[in-house]
Parts: C-alpha cells; sequence; structure tokens
C-alpha cells in the first residue's frame, strides 16, 4: 500500500477503487480562472460537481487530473470539485509543451525543486499537494527546453518516488527519446506511464515500450485519427500478448474549457471537446468496456485495467 496525494488529502493505494488515469477537470490558460473566468461559461463550477456526480454515480472513484501549471490548473477549483463530487482528483506536477522563452534559461534543478516543493508542500498559496510527475513532447520531438523539464521531472522522481506520467507521440516513436532521458537520470521505468499510445496501432512499438517496464497510457477515447474501435483492438491485442497488467485505458477527457465566439456573434454553449465526446468520463463504460467483453476480455481484465493497475503504478509493483 501507498499513501498518495489527493487534492482533498492523502489516501491509500488501496482506496483507489475504478480509477481513470488520464483526465483533465479544466484545460485553459494559466490563471485563467482568476482573470477571465466567464472566458469558461456560465456556472463552470457546478458543472464540473454535475458532470463528476454522474461519473461518481456510475462507479467512477478515482481520476488523475492531469492539468499542469502550463494547462491552466487551479488547484482550489480542483478541492472544491472533489469534495462536492466525491470523486477523488489526484492532481499533477511538471509540465506540459508550453514552456515561454523567458523561460528557457532555467535549470533541470530549479524546476525539479519546484516540483518538489508542490509534492511535499503543496503548490504556491496552498496546502494541496501534488500526487504525481508530468512532463511532455509531441511532434516536434523532445526539444532542449523539454528536455529540460523532462531531467527535472526525473530528478523529482528520483528524490520522492513518485510516479511519473509522459505526454508522448506515439506516431513519432517519441518515447523513445523520453525513456533514453529517464535511464540517465536513473528513473525507475516501472513507475513510469507513457500516455497517449492508443494514437497508434503499432504493436511493436508499444511492445517495445512495455519491455522497458513502463507502464501504457492508453488514454485518448474517442480520439482523433485512429478509430474508438481500432482504439479497443490495439488493448485487447496487448492484453492477449500478456502486457494486461500495465496498461491504463483512459479518456483525457476535458470537462472545462473557454466557450469560444461564434461567426454570428454568438457563444458556443457546448465547448469543442464536449461535442466530440459527449459522454465525457462515462464513454468508457458506455462504449470501451461494452467492446471489450464482447472481444473475449473477462470481468477479471476490466478489474485489473481500472483499478489494479493504477493501484500497482502508485504502489511500484
Amino acid at each position: 500500500m501507498a499513501s498518495i496525494n489527493s487534492v482533498t488529502g492523502p489516501i491509500d493505494s488501496a482506496d483507489l477503487g475504478f480509477t481513470l488515469m488520464h483526465e483533465h477537470v479544466l484545460v485553459a490558460a494559466s490563471g485563467l480562472t482568476q482573470s477571465y473566468p466567464d472566458l469558461l461559461g456560465q456556472n463552470y463550477e457546478s458543472r464540473a460537481i454535475d458532470c463528476l456526480k454522474k461519473a461518481k454515480a456510475n462507479g467512477i472513484d478515482t481520476m488523475l487530473d492531469a492539468t499542469t501549471f502550463d494547462l491552466g490548473r487551479d488547484p482550489r477549483l480542483l478541492q472544491r470539485v472533489a469534495a462536492a463530487s466525491g470523486v477523488n482528483l489526484i492532481n499533477v506536477t511538471g509540465w506540459w509543451l508550453d514552456v515561454p522563452r523567458f523561460m528557457h534559461g532555467v535549470g533541470a534543478n530549479q524546476m525539479a525543486d519546484e516540483f518538489i516543493r508542490d509534492l511535499t508542500e503543496g503548490f504556491r498559496g496552498t496546502d494541496i499537494k501534488a500526487g504525481m510527475l508530468k512532463c511532455a513532447a509531441d511532434f516536434e520531438g523532445v526539444t532542449p527546453p523539454l528536455e529540460t523539464m523532462a531531467r527535472a521531472v526525473a530528478r523529482a522522481h528520483v528524490q520522492t518516488g513518485v510516479p511519473i506520467m509522459v505526454h508522448s507521440y506515439p506516431t513519432g516513436q517519441v518515447g523513445r527519446r523520453q525513456i533514453q532521458i529517464f535511464r540517465e537520470e536513473g528513473v525507475d521505468l516501472s513507475r513510469v506511464k507513457i500516455d497517449h499510445c492508443n494514437d497508434t496501432t503499432d504493436t511493436e512499438y508499444l511492445q517495445w515500450i512495455l519491455d522497458q517496464g513502463c507502464f501504457l497510457g492508453l488514454d485518448r477515447y474517442p480520439g482523433r485519427h485512429v478509430s474508438p474501435h481500432m482504439r479497443t483492438v490495439t488493448l485487447k491485442r496487448l492484453i492477449d500478448m500478456g502486457y494486461g497488467e500495465r496498461l491504463c485505458p483512459s479518456h483525457d477527457c476535458i470537462c472545462l474549457h473557454i466557450h469560444n465566439e461564434q461567426a454570428d456573434g454568438s457563444i458556443e454553449t457546448e465547448h469543442v471537446f464536449q461535442r466530440s465526446n459527449p459522454d465525457q468520463f462515462l464513454y468508457m463504460q458506455r462504449h470501451v468496456i461494452p467492446d471489450l467483453l464482447a472481444m473475449g476480455a473477462s470481468e477479471q481484465d476490466i478489474h485489473m485495467l481500472f483499478v489494479d493497475n493504477p493501484r500497482r503504478l502508485f504502489e511500484g509493483r
């Protein structure tokens, strides 16, 4: 068992329950909820609470909220939403893709210190602590600023033992370079989850990641470019190949996002991500799990994917 920082306080890994390992209550610009909250639409906090209450009522106990500072993290909002909905929310520290140029001279040790503070003391001005580390790279590969953040996350992991989630770009096999950096920094790869891996059906590449000891985040549903069905076919294929104990399906769903102005001057009532996935956090229960069962997966497999595997990643076993 392990103690995990949730936004409402520490929870035991044995109490995670049914867990989605890559979701977002909010994605926006940093500080937007304080400076320009109306861009999120009316009653945004109550809408988030209602959304997570529906998730809780349908058996979702815990979500890993992957929103970093540069994605608009608002720890107090997450705390209120978690308390009102009953869903455990575990927030990350680290960095996504938007490293502003005025930070390009900041070093990995500097950022590691900041991330460790988020994990051990709380996000600045709060006592709300992060429960996981995050770094990222995308189609451009691991650029120098993103390498700094990856090494900072790795060093924070080595000092704290907290696991790492990694935004990656499987089409370009960017995970190979990310894993190389982690090896150089002494990261325990069994505590690393490489995400967005169901953006490809290349099981040879995914098997390579798994053979390094990492978990896979198969966390884009319904997603683009690869159909939802083929994403689930790939998931089932990896289970059949014997890798089921290190797979973490999820949505990368965004509950709150900016509502854009339309050509006629009106403001959209639903943001674009909600329109593309009206089921939101329930897509897994309504579509993916039934498809998996129809493909021959067992109820034990479902428990493994959504209960056992998240716990195993946090516990380091």
